[in-house]
């Protein structure tokens, strides 16, 4: 369990650069195959701090993420920890994005105790994507929150800043996602919009590698 951290002051200026971060959860008890495991957290912590200090990230730069555990979680308390900025968005209202990204992972509770830690430091309340899954019948079978959270990440960054001055870290095997609004998506938006991608594999992380 992560200390409790002091919150971080509201940026008063557009920032220097803003940080999509993104990735995996940890996997559900029992998945098969295993994508992402508790095991690797620790190596993919020391990973995911080394990205940032690569990048130099530190209090001018903005971090936006949705929260939920294993990748996005990592990323975020790597982030604050360099003085960085963040702030959540969520897909869904708060309860509903635990039960649905937090606490089916293994050592839910934990990590679920790690978001509430983060929510604390943001610069704002963690603001839910609200979008209208409707179209003129009424229906809309393809809507994804998910997808729609991370659409909504993608314009508040380029609202805030350049292509150029954004940089997607992801923790990602580089699969296929498994259903809508997965990170291969994500990283194929932003490469589109001409942002540069950091990307860790969960598979290749290990203590010789980040010790």
């Amino acid at each position: 369990m992560p200390a409790a951290l002091a919150p971080q002051p509201t940026p008063r200026h557009l920032p220097q650069r803003v940080l999509l971060l993104s990735g995996h959860r940890v996997d559900d008890p029992g998945r098969t195959p295993p994508r992402f495991t508790s095991a690797q957290v620790p190596a993919a912590t020391r990973a995911v701090a080394q990205v940032l200090a690569d990048i130099d990230a530190g209090p001018g730069d903005l971090a936006l993420t949705q929260g939920a555990s294993g990748a996005d979680i990592l990323w975020a308390e790597a982030a604050l920890a360099r003085g960085v900025a963040l702030q959540l968005l969520l897909p869904l209202p708060e309860p509903e994005f635990l039960a649905q990204s937090v606490l089916p992972s293994a050592d839910g509770s934990a990590w679920a105790r790690r978001y509430l830690l983060l929510r604390e430091r943001c610069v704002a309340l963690p603001e839910v994507i609200i979008t209208t899954p409707t179209t003129a019948n009424g229906t809309n079978v393809d809507f994804s929150p998910f997808r729609a959270c991370n659409d909504a990440l993608l314009a508040r960054a380029l609202s805030l800043v350049p292509a150029t001055q954004l940089h997607l870290l992801c923790l990602w095997d580089g699969q296929l996602a498994c259903g809508p609004g997965g990170t291969a998506e994500l990283v194929q938006a932003v490469q589109a919009a001409g942002g540069q991608l950091h990307g860790i594999h969960p598979g290749e992380v290990d203590t010789a590698r980040h010790p």
